[in-house]
């Protein structure tokens, strides 16, 4: 059950499961000899961002703008079913004639998870036939059908360089559709128009069946429909279907709407003067789909879809391509919504300018720069834990009245009113010794906030895609060795963290259950991004470090003889 939960509520179980074991035991069960201090040995090219072009043009090069009602023309359609390829130093996009559809659309600056070219075309839902059969990116779909079968009819071609222009006729009903593309942006322009009996239809564009990797681990989960209502006063919402499609966006005002998954989106911009001041965006109507899609194994999953247009001309600007700042802004400032930071944006944002940053400068890798960010990280907090570590020091120190005292309450069930007088003496016995039993638990809390935001970092930052480290073929996903050695190495350094830090208070039925922690920890880690593990990893590592000097340094205080304890009077 738990490796269905996503990672987010995962670790935040597992966080407060630790935290509930460290503050109860404290109180709960009796203390044992301090266990001697441990000696621990622990052994311990230029990152490129991923091809996003210098400089985009708010505009897709300029299309005339189509009439809004024209009668139908003569008969106009093709011979015979043909492709046309559409080539840029950016796009690699294959169009069929039949619907005047894409076929594939291929992202040339980046590969898949299978390292193969990557095509945010779902190819298993391209593969679907009979009445299983998807409509293909760019087909129409229509609120009131038209008589005519437009995403199966044969549509003419011109080919204009970059330009491509598809048109059918059957003297009844008229399409036509164009798309214009530049080298080197990301940007294109897409204008379509429907007229039957000489009165426009209002039809929309689709993306079904899915978007973006379909080869990593979890497409489904990373599948999104996404939409910027700029009417709304929390003008950015995003929907994941599940099952059925109760989720309608608003008609509105948008800025502009589409699919995306983790690290590349399609979305369409209803105006080309996007960015500009005092832009409200344009009037979309916006369908969201959810498709049955079957996998490797012939199992069905289902993939979000989505439909935008709405109008009888529809002319639009339509960004294929990474969700980059540098490469989103230059379109249009909200674009940059895309990249979603989580709770903890403030720390998520400028620890990933961090990590850039190392990698540009001192590293050239970013899996060294989480290590050198961690060390940092650790640093800073290296007083909170120094508290800690005295904290623990002092409850080494009270051993034998934390003896006498669990001595006296022994034999009595956990359900024992009396069981109050113990944990009101044992508060009593540590306010007066000045120490703070739950002080352990402090960097580790203060810790939780950079977690995630880091967790969120390699999760959606594209420049944390396909990095590479060591034998680690891709940081932020998990390792693909038979058995990934991080988790393991993470786990044997959480046992040595725990045989190194004081426990005063814990007994062997306790460790054994602290035992618990460390297990728990590394079957969560060994399904999370290899960047996070190490990030963990690390920070344990120089816990070590720090605890093993520590200890040398500050030898366990002389055993206090007797601090009176208040005790009530047993009735």
């Amino acid at each position: 059950m738990l490796d269905k939960l996503s990672m987010e509520v995962r670790l935040l179980i597992a966080f407060v499961m630790m935290g509930l074991v460290l503050a109860v035991s404290q109180y709960l069960l009796p203390p044992p000899p301090t266990p001697p201090p441990t000696t621990a040995t622990v052994e311990t090219d230029k990152g490129d961002k991923p091809g996003a072009p210098a400089n985009i043009p708010n505009t897709a090069p300029n299309t005339p703008e189509l009439p809004t009602d024209t009668p139908a023309a003569s008969a106009v359609s093709a011979a015979q079913e043909e492709t046309v390829t559409i080539d840029t130093n950016l796009h690699h996009v294959v169009f069929s004639n039949r619907g005047a559809v894409v076929k594939s659309w291929v992202l040339k600056k980046f590969k898949d998870a299978k390292h193969e070219p990557l095509d945010l075309v779902n190819v298993r839902a391209a593969a679907l036939k009979g009445n299983l059969a998807l409509p293909a990116p760019m087909s129409l779909a229509f609120k009131t059908k038209p008589k005519s079968d437009l995403n199966n009819s044969l549509f003419r071609v011109t080919q204009n360089g970059l330009s491509v222009t598809f048109d059918y006729s059957d003297g009844r009903t008229a399409a036509t559709k164009t798309f214009d593309f530049a080298q080197d942006t990301y940007l294109a322009k897409v204008s379509s128009q429907v007229i039957e009996n000489g009165v426009a239809v209002p039809h929309s564009l689709v993306w079904r069946g899915g978007f973006g990797d379909s080869t990593v681990v979890n497409p489904v989960a990373d599948g999104h429909l996404v939409y910027y209502d700029t009417s709304a006063n929390f003008p950015w919402y995003r929907s994941r279907l599940r099952t059925n499609v109760t989720d309608h966006p608003p008609t509105g005002q948008v800025a502009f709407a589409g699919i995306e998954d983790k690290y590349f989106a399609a979305v369409m911009l209803p105006t080309l003067a996007a960015g500009q001041a005092g832009d409200q965006g344009g009037t979309l109507d916006i369908t969201p789909y959810s498709d049955n899609v079957p996998k490797a194994d012939q199992k069905e999953e289902l993939r979000v879809g989505v439909a935008v247009g709405g109008s009888g001309t529809n002319v639009l600007a339509l960004y294929v391509g990474p969700k980059d700042d540098d490469v989103l802004e230059p379109v249009d400032p909200r674009l940059g919504k895309l990249i979603d930071w989580g709770w903890f944006f403030f720390i998520a944002q400028p620890l990933f300018r961090a990590l850039t940053w190392v990698t540009a400068h001192l590293t050239h890798n970013y899996g060294w720069a989480i290590i050198v960010a961690t060390i940092i990280i650790n640093t800073i907090l290296f007083p909170l834990r120094l508290t800690s570590m005295k904290s623990g020091k002092k409850m080494q120190a009270l051993k034998p009245q934390l003896d006498a005292l669990n001595a006296k309450y022994k034999n009595m069930a956990l359900t024992d009113p009396r069981k109050s007088e113990q944990q009101a003496e044992m508060m009593e016995l540590h306010s007066k010794n000045g120490v703070n039993p739950v002080g352990g638990c402090l960097p580790m809390l203060v810790q939780i906030p950079v977690f995630f935001a880091l967790y969120k970092v390699l999760s959606i930052a594209i420049e944390m895609r396909g990095a590479e480290w060591l034998w680690v073929a891709d940081i932020s996903q998990p390792e693909t060795l038979a058995i990934r050695a991080l988790p393991v190495i993470l786990v044997a350094s959480q046992f040595l963290t725990q045989k190194m830090t004081p426990a005063p208070g814990v007994d062997p039925t306790q460790q054994k259950m602290m035992l618990f922690m460390p297990l728990m920890f590394g079957y969560i880690f060994y399904y999370a991004s290899a960047g996070l593990v190490l990030y963990y990893l690390t920070s344990n590592l120089v816990s070590i470090g720090q605890q093993f000097v520590m200890n040398r340094a500050m030898p366990t205080p002389a055993a206090v003889t007797v601090i009176p304890v208040s005790s009530k009077k047993k009735k």
